[in-house]
């Protein structure tokens, strides 16, 4: 593993070999980045956190501990991922970059002990609320609340998570 500038990387990290992280991250103990993944500058990473492959987090993400992602997931710049909250494959949080300008709107956030099925999109500046549930292959475009199961396209109500 190369040396990151400004970065402080926890015990027993592994990051694959052919993972790219950049300088000025932070990743807990415990760690695994695995092959493919892109992790850019000013992502703050939990400890015992588990990516398999072909993740991009991009810059400034927060992610808790405990946190667990499928492979081919993107979680877009600035986001917050709570702790011990499972993202299958095929996540996308996305934003709504301004291509003129380069910048991009604030997201939603992910609360703790969240479930995200295979395939789903969270769109701009909708969050999910803690210990919720969204099926697989559903587009979030309402915020949803605490202990709440949603799925579909778009994501509907379904009922309250017990």
């Amino acid at each position: 593993m190369n040396e990151l500038k400004n970065s402080k990387i926890g015990k027993n990290v592994m990051i694959h070999p052919q993972a790219h992280v950049e300088d000025n991250v932070e990743i807990g103990d415990n760690t695994k980045i695995g092959p493919f993944c892109l992790v850019r500058s000013g992502a703050k990473i939990g400890k015992n956190c588990n990516f398999t492959a072909y993740c991009e987090i991009r810059e400034n993400v927060v992610i808790g501990d405990g946190t667990a992602f499928g492979s081919r997931c993107t979680i877009s710049a600035n986001a917050t991922i709570g702790s011990d909250v499972t993202i299958k494959y095929g996540f996308v949080l996305t934003d709504t970059p301004n291509l003129k300008e380069g910048d991009r709107k604030v997201l939603g956030d992910i609360g703790d002990g969240v479930f995200i099925g295979a395939n789903v999109t969270l769109m701009p500046g909708f969050s999910i609320g803690s210990n919720s549930i969204i099926g697989a292959c559903s587009q979030v475009r309402h915020h949803v609340g605490e202990n709440e199961i949603w799925y579909g396209s778009p994501a509907r109500f379904y009922k309250k998570n017990s």
